[in-house]
């Protein structure tokens, strides 16, 4: 199981789902996901992507003209306790 996770930050929705389906059109696995307040208070909304990818991902970004923040990496924060009461 991987223990970092990489995600492309956006100054706006509109950014990260305009590079959500251009990243479908190649094949490239991206998932739709809360921006970790750790990374950003700018916007609610980021691409959780794989490190192998991170090449693929700058290309499609300069060649759209996607506005990005920065493609940052943090350590998985999961825990399974969390919400739980009983």
């Amino acid at each position: 199981m991987e223990k970092i996770q990489h995600y492309v930050l956006f100054p706006n929705h509109d950014n990260a789902m305009r590079l959500y389906k251009e990243l479908k059109g190649l094949g490239v696995r991206a998932v739709i996901a809360p921006t970790p307040r750790i990374l950003s208070t700018c916007c609610g909304v980021s691409l959780l992507i794989e490190e192998k990818d991170i090449d693929v991902i700058k290309a499609c970004i300069k060649e759209h003209g996607i506005d990005v923040l920065k493609i940052e990496a943090i350590e998985r924060d999961i825990n399974p306790m969390r919400d739980k009461y009983c």
